[in-house]
């Protein structure tokens, strides 16, 4: 029985697999998940479709995806949560459903992981003029949390496009719950003394405009991350170790 645990966390310890929340992306998980495979860049890529009212699940699966559906939307980090409790990997990929064909570029992010160069990678997306509807109110406030409380300026602090360790993960004790996900995971990692590096890439991802729709999620995106650096907020106080 050891031998076969053994044995069993050697081929975990091996593996790379993706997970990728998803609701209501049946538009664009298809082509996420096809570019993925053919990069072959995982073993296994995981599609957790967060209740989606659409045909996400269907999608995922047609073009190769293994799927977990939850019945009810339960938000991005705890959709991540179930995922992660259902795979074996040494190193985890974390991808947006909406990244189309540029989720190939994920090799780059994982080579430094496997290399032993980062124990968690980020990706860095263009920087396009006049793209995107929001004020950057949510990107202020989560590079502020991160400075105070790790001293490390992060560019990209709610990208959700991540290679990371498994160990990591179960350091840190897996995800905040909601759009907080990518912040407190990233001050958690910094303060637990991991190495942290963002990767520059020309990924591209559906961005948000600028009618009701899409302040109403930005707001409970700020929300989120407000909540996330609350909860870390001795951390904040405290400034880096």
């Amino acid at each position: 029985m050891r031998r076969q645990t053994e044995e069993r966390c050697s081929v975990a310890a091996g593996r790379i697999v993706a997970v990728i929340p998803a609701f209501n992306e049946a538009d664009r998980i298809g082509s996420t998940v096809k570019a993925l495979i053919e990069a072959e860049i995982c073993d296994e890529v995981l599609v957790v479709d967060d209740g989606s009212s659409d045909d996400t699940a269907v999608r995922a699966e047609e073009f190769g995806a293994r799927v977990l559906r939850l019945e009810h939307n339960r938000g991005k980090g705890a959709a991540l949560n179930h995922g992660l409790a259902h795979i074996e990997a040494g190193i985890v990929l974390l991808l947006d459903a909406d990244l189309g064909v540029t989720s190939a570029q994920a090799a780059g992010l994982v080579q430094p992981v496997l290399n032993g160069e980062a124990d968690m990678t980020i990706a860095r997306f263009p920087i396009i003029p006049g793209r995107g509807g929001g004020s950057g109110l949510v990107v202020r406030l989560a590079r502020w949390g991160i400075l105070r409380a790790t001293g490390r300026p992060v560019r990209a602090p709610l990208s959700g496009q991540r290679a990371i360790r498994r160990d990591v993960l179960d350091k840190v004790g897996g995800f905040e719950r909601g759009f907080g996900a990518e912040v407190a995971l990233t001050i958690d990692a910094l303060r637990a003394g991991f190495r942290v590096e963002e990767i520059e890439t020309t990924m591209d991802h559906r961005v948000t405009g600028r009618d009701l729709k899409s302040a109403l999620h930005r707001g409970k995106q700020f929300a989120a991350v407000a909540r996330a650096l609350w909860r870390r907020r001795r951390a904040i106080i405290s400034g880096p170790r």
